[in-house]
């Protein structure tokens, strides 16, 4: 009795030993932040076609894709004029490397209509609910 005993707590034993090396540890996503200027082409209003407003409407729906895909936190741009506004992106990715792409990525960096810089960012306080 006391063979099958010692043999049934060593079998869970090592089941739990094989199993937790075979279990790979969710990692954190960590978050960054992307912050956007207009190219100082595109800081007068005559440089605004109709083929820009529809890489920005591009812009805008793939922010949407990133908040419904669940690895945006925040976007938003300030309300001032065109030579001092900017916006920012917080988001989550793996690594900078990841974030640096997801940044670059965006149509409107893409088209030369913004530059992008790229920050590890850390949320301390956020409201709850929808902000309007």
């Amino acid at each position: 009795m006391k063979k099958v005993f010692y043999t049934l707590v060593f079998s869970i034993i090592m089941y739990n030993i094989i199993f937790a090396q075979t279990v790979s540890v969710k990692q954190e996503k960590k978050q960054f932040l992307y912050l956007l200027r207009l190219e100082k082409s595109m800081q007068d209003t005559t440089a605004w076609t109709a083929e820009k407003q529809q890489v920005v409407a591009e812009h805008f729906a793939r922010l949407q894709k990133m908040l419904n895909d669940g690895y945006l936190i925040l976007a938003g741009k300030t309300s001032t004029d065109l030579k001092t506004t900017f916006g920012i992106v917080i988001y989550e990715a793996d690594s900078i490397k990841e974030a640096e792409e997801i940044a670059g990525n965006d149509p409107a960096v893409k088209a030369g209509i913004m530059s992008v810089e790229v920050f590890p960012f850390k949320t301390a306080l956020i409201k709850e609910g929808k902000i309007e």
